[in-house]
């Protein structure tokens, strides 16, 4: 497996794509932090040129950030069938493929989630006025999303696996991270003890998360953890096998 996982980083590395992504994002970044700081330079009432309000663009924008990671993603599970099928003829097996393809691709998002996460802080923290406690709060904030943005990531590889189309993916994400918590909080409206459900879901806990850094409370909640993780286990059991037997064409 180290060779093949040595393989797909070099693959990986030689990608141009990834490098763009890279580069836009943390241009978007550095811009979006110009932007409030020459506003707030030209308007002494300028509101939003706070650190605060550039951290809440980052807490808000989890919809974003799996489109980053669906962008890395496919740097290895796109245009690849052929790569793959000559692998398999090598005697490289199905789960060696499966999870070094999604080792090496979840390595580097995190690697630009990490600078963007030092980026934003060192942009906020220099620019604007440092307010009490948001550089924690932004941390705390930043941490609950992990496990959401892990789950995600892991969805999306085990369907890029399974070549189920991009649209079909991106309507799912949305469906995840926008609207799975007022779905859950229908569908169980009407049974009392399954009701607080709804909390667990995606959509709920960014929204809840995002309140929680406004109101300059953000802590560490399990429930990120809970349902990260179950995320990860039901896309991963579903992925590896039906990538096993599915024919690579």
């Amino acid at each position: 497996m180290i060779n093949y996982l040595k393989s797909e980083n070099y693959r990986l590395l030689h990608k141009k794509s990834i490098y763009m992504t890279s580069g836009i994002c943390l241009f978007l970044i550095t811009s979006a932090a110009l932007v409030l700081y020459f506003f707030q330079q030209s308007d002494s009432n300028f509101p939003y040129g706070t650190s605060i309000f550039l951290y809440s663009n980052v807490i808000s924008s989890g919809i974003i950030i799996m489109i980053v990671g669906f962008l890395f993603n496919t740097a290895l599970t796109g245009k690849d069938a052929s790569v793959m099928k000559q692998a398999v003829s090598f005697g490289i097996s199905r789960n060696t493929i499966f999870w070094s393809k999604l080792i090496v691709t979840l390595s580097y998002f995190l690697l630009l989630c990490l600078i963007g996460l030092i980026l934003v802080i060192g942009l906020g923290e220099s620019l604007f006025v440092s307010e009490e406690a948001s550089i924690r709060n932004f941390v705390a904030a930043s941490f609950n999303m992990l496990p959401i943005a892990l789950g995600g990531f892991v969805m999306i590889h085990a369907l890029k696996m399974l070549k189920v189309s991009d649209i079909y993916i991106i309507i799912f994400l949305f469906f995840l991270l926008i609207f799975s918590g007022d779905l859950l909080r229908w569908l169980l409206g009407s049974f009392s003890q399954l009701n607080e459900f709804y909390q667990y879901a995606p959509s709920t806990l960014l929204n809840d998360n995002l309140m929680s850094f406004m109101d300059q409370s953000a802590q560490f909640d399990f429930r990120f953890w809970v349902t990260g993780i179950v995320i990860s286990l039901v896309f991963l059991a579903i992925g590896m096998m039906r990538f096993t037997n599915k024919n690579i064409d």
